[in-house]
């Protein structure tokens, strides 16, 4: 294609026969590789090629001083703070850090500008002014501390210039205003040189300096990359521009190179997408269908969607080049260092420094690691399950050296290393370094980059805080990590004309493509919103010359314009769903397309949901699954896994079969289950000296005084290492309490109504077997019943629930829809409990009942089985004929289970 860089190469070729002493500055480094492809593709001959430079490359040259990098500015920045101002004012270098970035964003706009410092901060801290709002009042503390923070911003800006000037560093406003000022020096020893400029639009005031010296002395040419629509007035995209060509002085002397004349056919769609995983994976979808990728360009606006558009691609996408840094918050190894930071300062918080204590979710964070996982996993592992066992809040390096044997403590020595950091910093830090050194050896590929970032990124974090010691502790230094991932970004290395280019808006500058997809195309994204980050006010911003977000708004309309009016397919998406942050309202970009382009064609994207059937899990019954059932009924089988048979019989499977069983957590609240066994074993110990015997009054009030020493005793057996004494865990012993004390007031009810109480049994486990028509071995039903007791001559089967139970679970006339329904399970449980009961010739016949005591529903009393077909009515004794009915049932269940023609077959209606 007839690129804006092609034609500057041909128009410079015909002008020169010697190109070699011509110097081109371009805006980015990238367009200074295609530059070079180009001077390379249009030679006919061996020539030598000129020397090609980017705006910021040459700055330096011309100020003759070198870039800082952001951290040691950081650093140095914070030296020259410290020696300005009074030592009663100064911040901790934490707190520093957070406002002087902003500070020095300013410092650069300022000298980028060449702003007069004086005049600027006179007029922004002029005091005088400043009191007049307050008439005859005293201003506050806060309005004098806001006045004297300006006062002082003019004396570091003054000092941290100086003192950058003398060690010939500086950052990059420095640098353009340095450059500025040797502008006659360099044009004086250089008026023989010959230097082209090309593809730039928004100059700030130095560079506007400069290219007008250059031009004016004739030791320059000018190329602008415009057309006709682009400079016309009522276009914000050639705002700058056409400033430039009305107001230079060289454009009265000499042509405007160029106004280009745009491509006209063009093929455009705007695609409105929900959400931006859409949009990438639509960006994926037309990808796809691309048969040549080396003039194609995919810009993300937002350039947050890079770590989702590279797991994006179509697999006919082999070559990528990638302009855009990957940040480092996004990459894996980082949270490594976060964890191991946490870990320490949540000791701190929790001021248990001093005993080393640590939290268990921050222990089990680091542990679980990927990096570290590398190193011993299966141990890591193995501490793990231990520590979840133990259900330990609090862990000390001992507590987690304790729980494995001594060869397993000197493989996970760099490990436990981590849980003892230094009070000084350095030493910590010399740490992660050490920490990654060892990791290197186990990782391989992209790992080992990111490793190599992050060691780069210690070893010059030690090497500024022994120079300056501006990070005296583990706070400042996680603070200070933090701020680097969100600045700092993992540089990609690839071939720069080779591929697909994926790139942000600002890489596009100069260069053109035939294909462009720009994702994003959003208000507050392309043009960003108004929201700017600095402590000088919008409308000094504007006195004084400064950038403000309009100017930034006709910045990107001129990327974005220009980078349109050479391609002819051209797809432009935007996030049509609306979310707190504003996007979902395409930007005005795509709206003034389409007025003048009626031919665009817009599309809406929408997810296709695929009615698609679910799949059913079912499990075939093997030989060798049907041998296992033969030993699970064999051994015995429980109420509590017939039920979960009825429930879903996968579940079933999983439990019984694979032997799967819920994975132990620790306990920081205690659990439902863990509540529930603590009162059963109190109720247990309370009335276990009273079996066989009948409980009186005075026995009952003499348990009150038992509850709280049997509480305690039971939760410290099942909530081993937790804290009862505080918080969430103080409120659920306390309705323990709660609950054991009502169920024993209904007991004294009971008792105050002249009624006999007997204790039969607690925890009574009973068993039997029973024959199966069809199944040739016998099937033993066993069950441990919480309570047994006899009141008023009438025997009760009772079971304990902490959960709620209402008296229509226990109502059931039709004893067959045990087996189909879920809800009746309760009932299933006290009715196989029952026919256990009377199956045990040991235990007395007399009238029977069975029933629940739900302890979030204690008002209701003892809820019993109720066979009634009657509404309102009552029948609660339990008969023979009801056991008989109910075996019958209960054999059906079984048999199913059983029956290798039956698969278990996943549940579809699941209850929860």
């Amino acid at each position: 294609m007839n690129s804006f860089i092609s034609k500057v190469v041909k128009d410079i070729s015909s002008r020169h026969k010697n190109i070699s002493d011509i110097t081109f500055i371009l805006p980015s480094q990238r367009s200074c590789v295609f530059l070079k492809e180009q001077f390379i593709a249009q030679s006919n001959g061996v020539h030598f090629l000129p020397k090609i430079i980017s705006i910021e490359n040459f700055i330096q040259e011309l100020a003759e001083v070198n870039l800082i990098d952001n951290t040691q500015l950081i650093f140095e920045f914070y030296s020259v703070y410290k020696s300005k101002i009074p030592t009663e004012s100064i911040d901790s270098f934490e707190t520093f850090s957070q406002w002087a970035t902003v500070a020095l964003h300013d410092f650069n706009d300022l000298d980028s500008y060449l702003v007069d410092t004086d005049t600027f901060f006179s007029n922004l801290r002029d005091i005088k002014r400043l009191n007049e709002w307050f008439q005859d009042k005293q201003p506050s503390k806060l309005a004098f501390n806001y006045f004297q923070f300006f006062e002082y911003l003019n004396i570091l800006y003054k000092a941290l210039y100086k003192i950058l000037k003398s060690n010939k560093v500086g950052y990059q406003g420095l640098i353009y205003r340095e450059a500025t000022d040797n502008l006659e020096y360099f044009i004086q020893n250089n008026s023989e040189n010959k230097f082209v400029f090309a593809g730039f639009n928004a100059l700030n005031k130095a560079e506007e300096t400069i290219f007008q010296e250059l031009l004016n002395n004739n030791i320059a040419t000018i190329y602008w990359d415009v057309n006709a629509a682009i400079l016309d007035l009522q276009n914000e995209a050639g705002f700058f521009i056409r400033k430039y060509k009305s107001e230079w002085p060289y454009y009265k002397k000499y042509p405007f190179l160029w106004e280009e004349v745009e491509v006209s056919s063009k093929n455009i769609k705007i695609i409105g997408t929900p959400k931006n995983i859409t949009q990438v994976k639509y960006t994926g979808e037309l990808l796809s269908n691309l048969l040549n990728f080396n003039e194609t360009a995919l810009v993300l606006a937002d350039e947050n969607l890079l770590a989702l558009t590279l797991n994006s691609f179509p697999t006919n996408v082999k070559n990528v080049n990638i302009t855009m840094g990957y940040p480092l918050k996004d990459i894996p190894i980082a949270s490594l260092f976060e964890k191991l930071f946490k870990l320490h300062l949540n000791q701190q918080k929790f001021s248990d420094s001093n005993n080393g204590r640590f939290y268990f979710k921050d222990v089990l964070k680091v542990l679980n690691d990927p990096f570290l996982n590398q190193l011993n996993g299966e141990i890591l592992q193995k501490l793990i399950s231990k520590i979840k066992f133990e259900n330990a809040i609090f862990l000390t390096l001992k507590d987690l050296q304790d729980f494995l044997t001594e060869q397993e403590c000197n493989k996970l020595s760099l490990v436990f290393s981590l849980f003892n950091f230094s009070s000084d910093v350095n030493a910590i830090i010399k740490k992660c370094i050490h920490l990654i050194t060892e990791i290197k050896e186990f990782v391989i590929g992209v790992e080992k980059e990111y490793l190599f970032r992050f060691y780069n990124i210690f070893q010059q974090l030690e090497t500024l805080n022994t120079s300056y010691n501006h990070i005296e502790n583990l706070k400042t230094l996680s603070l200070f990590y933090n701020q680097l991932l969100q600045n700092e970004k993992l540089s990609f290395q690839g071939e720069p004309l080779k591929g697909l280019q994926l790139m942000g808006m600002l890489e596009t500058r100069a260069l053109d493509f035939e294909t462009v997809i720009i994702t994003s195309v959003n208000e507050g994204i392309l043009p960003g919103g108004k929201n700017e980050i600095s402590f000088i006010p919008f409308d000094v911003k504007k006195y004084f010359g400064l950038p403000t977000y309009q100017e930034k708004d006709a910045i990107f309309s001129y990327h974005f314009q220009r980078l349109l009016q050479r391609a002819t397919n051209i797809f432009l998406l935007y996030n049509t769903e609306t979310d707190g942050y504003g996007s979902g309202e395409k930007s005005r970009f795509l709206t003034k397309i389409e007025i003048n382009n009626p031919t665009v064609q817009h599309i809406t994207i929408s997810p296709i949901v695929q009615n698609s059937k679910k799949n059913i899990l079912e499990i075939d019954k093997t030989p060798e699954i049907v041998e296992q059932l033969k030993e699970v009924f064999t051994k015995g089988i429980s109420p509590s896994a017939i039920a979960n048979y009825i429930y879903n019989p996968v579940k079933f499977y999983e439990q019984k079969i694979l032997k799967i069983g819920d994975e132990n957590e620790v306990e920081e609240t205690i659990a439902v289950n863990t509540m529930g066994t603590v009162i059963h074993e109190v109720l247990e110990a309370l009335y276990k000296p009273f079996i066989n015997e009948y409980v009186t009054k005075s026995d009952v009030k003499a348990m009150f005084n038992k509850i709280e020493p049997l509480l305690v005793l039971n939760f410290e057996e099942y909530y081993k290492k937790g804290n009862i004494k505080t918080g969430k865990n103080k409120l659920i012993f306390e309705v323990c309490r709660n609950h054991i004390e009502r169920f024993l007031k209904q007991e004294l009810d009971i008792l105050n109504n002249n009624k006999q109480l007997k204790i039969i049994a607690l925890e009574k486990q009973l068993e039997t077997l029973i024959p199966i028509k069809g199944i040739d071995f016998p099937i033993k039903l066993k069950g441990i019943v919480d309570r047994i007791d006899e009141l008023d001559g009438v025997v009760r089967i009772i079971d304990y629930k902490t959960g709620k139970v209402e008296a229509k679970d226990l109502k059931i006339n039709d004893l067959s829809l045990l087996k189909e329904d879920y809800k009746y399970t309760k009932a299933l449980q006290v009715l196989m409990y029952s026919y256990l009961f009377t199956q045990n010739p040991d235990l007395i016949s007399k009238p029977l009942e069975a029933g629940i005591i739900s302890f979030k529903n204690l008002n209701a009393g003892f809820l019993k089985m109720n066979f009634s077909e009657k509404k309102g009515t009552t029948e609660s004794l339990i008969q023979q004929e009801n056991l008989e009915v109910f075996l019958v049932t209960l054999k059906e269940i079984i048999s199913e289970i059983l029956n290798p023609e039956i698969p278990f077959k996943q549940n579809e209606n699941l209850p929860f």
